[in-house]
Order: structure tokens, then sequence, then C-alpha cells
């Protein structure tokens, strides 16, 4: 009985450890407003706190997230971030939100967040949506592909830490909104990471990786790769 006992308890805390970590911590206080002043004295989140004396209500505003990107960029997409650091009121609260404008044919290339998941709702437009699963513990398995064509009105969820994307399907503009639940839930372009980083990475690591020739490797190296 004690050993059955036991058991449940470990599993108890396991599913409860597992939730707790899904998501940024849960702040001590009602709230941490980001403020870049070194004098301040308490320090949460990686952020330091606005003395609550001098907190307003446009520490929990911003405004903007109407109008659209700018979309004329070689991926044919501009991501509106709102995170801690365009909206300071988010510090602590675990949570953030985006609005992702498309061109036609334009794409949101793919991307992993490594501290949240995300929920998509497309409010206009047509967009083909997925994500990639991690590497199956059979060898003789591949990823696995989760994609689909969504519409006005549909909502797509992206786990935590996985290669997604978006790419507008439709002739004319497609956007959408986003919420994450991190307040910075990092951002890393796979294509931007690997062939422009600084240092480079060194070009043969990538030809193996890629199967691909040490020629095209470096031309990849040498294109500009803008952040979306």
């Amino acid at each position: 009985m004690l050993g059955n006992c036991f058991t449940l308890f470990m599993a108890t805390m396991a599913v409860i450890c597992s939730v707790g970590s899904a998501y940024d911590p849960d702040p001590l206080q009602d709230f941490c407003v980001a403020v870049d002043d070194s004098k301040a004295a308490v320090f949460v989140n990686g952020k330091i706190c606005k003395d609550p004396k001098f907190v307003t209500p446009n520490d929990f505003s911003i405004s903007g997230l109407n109008r659209v990107g700018n979309i004329s960029s070689l991926v044919g997409s501009a991501v509106t971030k709102v995170f801690v650091d365009q909206l300071p009121g988010l510090n602590t609260l675990g949570i953030s939100l985006v609005r992702i404008d498309y061109a036609p044919y334009g794409l949101n290339p793919p991307h992993i967040h490594p501290r949240a998941s995300e929920i998509l709702v497309v409010m206009e437009g047509t967009l083909y949506a997925g994500f990639i699963t991690s590497n199956p513990q059979n060898p003789n398995m591949r990823n696995k592909l989760f994609a689909k064509i969504l519409h006005p009105g549909d909502v797509y969820v992206f786990p935590k830490g996985l290669i997604h994307f978006q790419y507008n399907v439709g002739k004319g503009n497609a956007v959408a909104f986003a919420s994450l639940n991190s307040q910075d839930p990092g951002i890393i372009t796979l294509a931007n990471a690997l062939f422009g980083s600084e240092p480079p990475l060194n070009s043969d690591v990538l030809a193996k990786a890629f199967h691909l020739d040490r020629k095209i490797i470096k031309y990849l190296q040498s294109v500009p790769w803008m952040q979306n």
C-alpha cells in the first residue's frame, strides 16, 4: 500500500512539475513594470522593476497593431512584436503578442521559440501553416510534419520549441495575430541562424549537415540574412 501511495505521489508531482514548467514563473507581486534604471532596487525576470509609485496605465498599453507591417522584405512578411521590451508591463506576466502581415505568397520562415508555445488566429487571407516534430527515437522514422490550410477565424497551435512556419498561399495580403506564453519567447529563424551567424559557422559543418557542395554553402553565407 505504501509503495502504491509513493508511486501515486511521484506521478502527481511529475504532472505538477511538467505543468509548472510550461510557462514563465508566477510573479510574487501584482506587477513588475520593466524600467531602464540601474538605481531601481528590484530585479525580476531579467528586468529592473519600476517603482510602483510611478507606474501609469501607459505601462500596460501599446498602440499600432492596427497598422500593416513592412512586407517588402525578401520573405514578404513582417512581424510586429509586443514583447516585454515593447510593453514593459508584460514583465513577469508570462504572455506576449505578435501581429504578422504577409504579402501575397509571403512567408514567415521556419523558426522556433525556445521559451514558449504559440497560438495563432488568422484574421485575413489564407495561410498554409504547420510545425515539425522533434527527432523520433526510432532511427528508421522521420520527423513528422503537421500542417494545414487556414482561413479567417481558424486557429492553430505551435508547441514550444518546435520548428514552425506560415506561408500565404493567397493572391492577396494576409494578417494573423498570435499569443505566446512568455514575456520574451525568443526567436531563432533557422536559415538566418545557420547561414548568417557572426562569426560564420564552419562551411564544412553545414556542407556535411545539408549534404550540399561547399560552394553552395559559401554562397548562402555570402547573401544577406535579415531578421523578419
